[in-house]
Parts: structure tokens; sequence; C-alpha cells
């Protein structure tokens, strides 16, 4: 297990990613919407400059373009910040990649609100809700820029519509080289009895930090990595439930509509539990560097450790 305090580039890897599949996959074309020094697309642009192709600030147009270059038998990453590929072209998205279920991975970056500084109009907060209401759709959150590199080369040899999203600032690591990525299935970060974390993004780091402290007061966590949001691995979250007797769940993402919803469905179902959630509440965030929006609005290791203290009081 890597040291929580090291930091890489989750944007920065899927750049870097890109081009070790494009030597591997001439059939790979990548597509952004004007925004490729920030998205990390430019990497790929540099060498392969045939395969990569600069939609314009036109992201409905580049969801067509995917979807024509996909018909036609390519394997198509569409890139954008996270609140375009989600706000500005859903109707795009659902027409002519859900529906069809068209091999298309659209990877976004600027996830959240650590976008940061640029604003409440760049915090994406409600794409993971939209992206999993399309029928077909996987949708990833990788925890650091490992797990982001194994899920993009997953994505990449796996048919179908994917949505990934990465974030913008670089983010602690929590895994070491030679982690293995598997689709569809939850990572157990770290044991305990008392109770179960559920966390996706950066917040997985947050949830192994809160952890640390609980365990000076006695409080077992078990820490669950919860990348792939859709399809959800059920099965790990009733076995914790069954196990620990109690869950919180911790997301860079409105409350309604992304992980914690989408856990408490299945609890509600097969093994009722106390449950507490740490994430947005119904508000855009102001903007500002992305340490302080997470304080201000309570994503933080702190706001973990409180929701354990009161979840377990219902245990």
């Amino acid at each position: 297990m890597s040291e929580l305090m090291i930091e890489a580039s989750t944007r920065e890897t899927y750049g870097k990613t890109l081009v070790e599949l494009g030597k591997e996959n001439k059939d790979i074309i990548v597509l952004d919407a004007d925004l490729s020094p920030s998205t990390m697309t430019r990497l790929f642009a540099r060498e392969f400059p045939d395969h990569f192709f600069d939609c314009g600030l036109e992201e409905q147009n580049m969801i067509g373009i995917a979807a024509g270059l996909a018909a036609s038998g390519k394997t198509v990453f569409a890139s954008t910040f996270a609140v375009f590929a989600a706000c500005r072209c859903f109707d795009q998205v659902r027409m002519c990649l859900s529906q069809p279920k068209l091999n298309v991975k659209i990877v976004a970056t600027h996830g959240g609100i650590t976008a940061g500084e640029d604003g409440t109009s760049h915090q994406a907060i409600e794409d993971l809700a939209l992206y999993c209401s399309f029928p077909g759709f996987t949708v990833i959150v990788p925890a650091d820029a490992i797990e982001a590199a194994e899920a993009i080369k997953v994505a990449a040899n796996t048919y179908g519509p994917f949505y990934i999203r990465l974030s913008r600032p670089k983010t602690p690591l929590v895994y070491s080289e030679g982690y293995h990525f598997t689709l569809g299935k939850a990572v157990t970060m770290r044991e305990g009895k008392d109770i179960t974390i559920i966390a996706m993004g950066i917040m997985v780091a947050k949830a192994m930090e809160a952890s640390l402290p609980l365990a000076r007061q006695g409080i077992g966590c078990r820490i669950i990595n919860m990348p792939t949001l859709k399809p959800l691995d059920e099965e790990a979250i009733v076995r914790a439930a069954s196990e620990t007797g109690a869950i919180v769940v911790a997301e860079e993402h409105l409350a309604h509509g992304g992980l914690g919803s989408r856990v408490a469905q299945v609890i509600a179902k097969e093994k009722p539990v106390p449950m507490e959630f740490v994430n947005l509440k119904d508000r855009y965030a102001l903007s500002g560097k992305a340490e302080e929006l997470l304080e201000r609005y309570g994503l933080t290791a702190k706001a973990i450790e409180e929701a354990v203290r009161s979840v377990i009081q219902k245990k």
C-alpha cells in the first residue's frame, strides 16, 4: 500500500495511458472538445496526430462524431470536463451512445468540486447520477492514478459505452504498482469488524486517513473502495452490512443519485443496517482552492470520523 502523502495526477495518467493503448491498437481514436491541454489528450495527439480530432467547443457534436466512428468499428475515447460531458450533451449521449450501446469511452476530467478555482460553473457534482441513469453504461471513478490507468485499459478492451471520472488536481495514491483493476468489483482496502466505510474517488484516501484515529479509539473500520459505480458490487455491500452492521458512504458528489443512493438501495432491499452519508448536500459550491472547498463542504477525514461515531451509536 502506498503512503497517502504521495500524489499523482489521474488526468496526466490518462494521457500517458492513451499513448500506450495507441501503440497497441491502431483502431483507437481520441476526440477532445478544445481542452486537450487540460484533459491531457494532447499527449496522444502528439504521438498519433492522424488518430486525434479536436472537435472544438462542441461537446454535442463530439458525441455524434464518436458514435459514427464507433459504428464504423473504432474504439473511441472522447474527453472534456466532467460538467460538460454530463450536462451539455446529455441528449446526445442518450440517443447516440446509450440506446445503440456503442463502443465509446467518455473519460472526463475536473470531476467534483476539486475543479476548484474554475468555479461553480465547472464543478461537476451531478455527473454520476446522470450517467448512472443511462441503460447499458459502465460508470467508473478511480481512487488514484494507478487505478485510473488500469481502469482505462480495461475500458479499452471491453465493448460498450463507459463513463470514467477523473480529477483536476493531483490526488493521493492508495495503491502500489502491480494493482489489478477488476471491472464491477469492490476492493477491501482495510479490514474491520465494527463498521464499513464505502468510498470512491478521492474519498478513499480520506476514508483510510479517518480509520487511523478511529482505530486508536477502538473502532475497527472496514474500508471498501467502490471504483465501479455501475455495475455495483452488491455482494460486497451485503457482506459488509452483514458482518459489520453499519455503513458510512463517502463521495465527492451530490447526495442524490451517486454512490450513497445506490448503496442505500441495496441495503434497503437486502440487509437494512444504520447508515450515514458524507457527500455534498443540496447546493452548489463556491469557487476556491480544492482543499479549502473540501473542508468547507465537509468532504474530509474528520467528517468521516464523525459519521462513523454517529452511526455506530445506532447499531
